[in-house]
């Protein structure tokens, strides 16, 4: 069982970038999955969800209007689209599982 996000980096404020996620070694196309963040000096943040078959999403109000979670069940990929990012956006992100299985994480940092 494995998930592994790629796609981080760093970016100036109001930037953009795209996460994936690649999922193997269980039946992705049936489990919920989340973005998550962890930034530091602060606790675990819940960024975005969506279902199985990728027809319901959730975004915290912090990336509202700004994040796009996606996902192809064909690929056993996760996505997250990040646009208008901002300095607080600075964090790893992490794609993870309901029952809190998560990759290794992708920074993310935005500064001028």
């Amino acid at each position: 069982v494995q998930l592994v996000e790629s796609g981080g980096g760093l970016v100036q404020p109001a930037g953009s970038l795209r996460l994936s996620c690649a999922a193997s070694g269980f039946p992705f196309r049936h489990f919920y999955m989340n973005w998550v963040r962890h930034a530091p000096g602060k606790g675990l943040e819940r960024v975005s969800g969506v279902t199985s078959g990728g027809l319901s999403t959730y975004y915290a109000d912090s990336v509202k209007g700004r994040f796009t979670i996606s996902r192809d069940n064909a690929k056993n990929t996760l996505y997250l689209q990040l646009n208008s990012l901002k300095t607080e956006d600075t964090a790893m992100y992490y794609c993870a599982r309901l029952d809190g299985m998560r990759g290794q994480g992708t920074q993310v940092t935005v500064s001028s």
